[in-house]
């Protein structure tokens, strides 16, 4: 085979699996920009909670932190319904009594041409630039809040011992929420920097500055993985 007839080859080959697709009543495969998750374009977002401390700031907290063992995940219970445990309350609490819960509080910051819910505090539209993937999103039902230091994490790095109102108390916290994309969520999970980052790389620095500021904020110890993942992820401020 020659160079010239190995490109006609593919393409032609592709043109034919296409067909095939067609005739058999399918849509042709998907073969765009890849699963959620995975490494993409960086896309610069800068956004990040209140309070959230600058690089230097968290570099330091970051080196204060005490180093702790993976935590035993015995008596966590996050589910609320049937009278289950609900180790970190009911969300989403209404913290400052201004009518809001924290679910629209941050979707309200984080977006961008919010409309309300005639009446209510509710978001119904508005516009996000999801700093964890870079994607644009219109529909609040595709967006989801993530806690940045999720609530797992914050019990067995430390919560478990905290009274039930100062877990209710952070699991509500603004400075530890963010609106994202529902998938890149759910990929997450309760994953720790060691073990998940976002896939928009520019987003490194601001995620760890939060996750940083945050565990600070409470007193929570990090294992030698994750704090290497955090520095990591400092080291790339600008």
């Amino acid at each position: 085979m020659t160079p010239l007839e190995a490109p006609m080859t593919r393409r032609t080959a592709a043109a034919l699996t296409a067909l095939a697709f067609l005739l058999a009543g399918c849509d042709p495969l998907d073969v765009g920009t890849g699963p959620v998750g995975g490494a993409g374009a960086a896309v610069t977002v800068d956004r990040v909670p209140d309070g959230t401390p600058d690089a230097a700031t968290a570099k330091a907290e970051l080196a204060q932190l005490p180093e702790g063992g993976l935590g035993k995940m015995d008596g966590y219970e996050r589910d609320c319904d049937n009278g289950a445990a609900c180790v970190f309350g009911q969300p989403w609490l209404d913290v400052d009594g201004d009518g809001c819960d924290q679910r629209s509080q941050v979707l309200a910051r984080d977006m961008t041409d919010v409309v309300r819910k005639e009446g209510r505090c509710a978001v119904a539209s508005g516009t996000l630039l999801d700093p964890y993937t870079g994607d644009t999103l219109t529909s609040t039902s595709k967006i989801q809040i993530d806690h940045v230091v999720p609530l797992a994490e914050m019990w067995r790095s430390g919560a478990a011992a905290w009274t039930p109102e100062r877990r209710a108390a952070a699991a509500n916290d603004l400075n530890n929420l963010l609106a994202v994309t529902g998938k890149v969520n759910q990929s997450k999970g309760d994953k720790t920097p060691d073990e998940w980052m976002p896939p928009n790389p520019a987003y490194a620095c601001s995620y760890a500055r939060v996750y940083v500021g945050v565990k600070t904020e409470y007193g929570m110890s990090v294992r030698a993985a994750e704090r290497a993942a955090l520095d990591k992820s400092l080291a790339t401020c600008g």
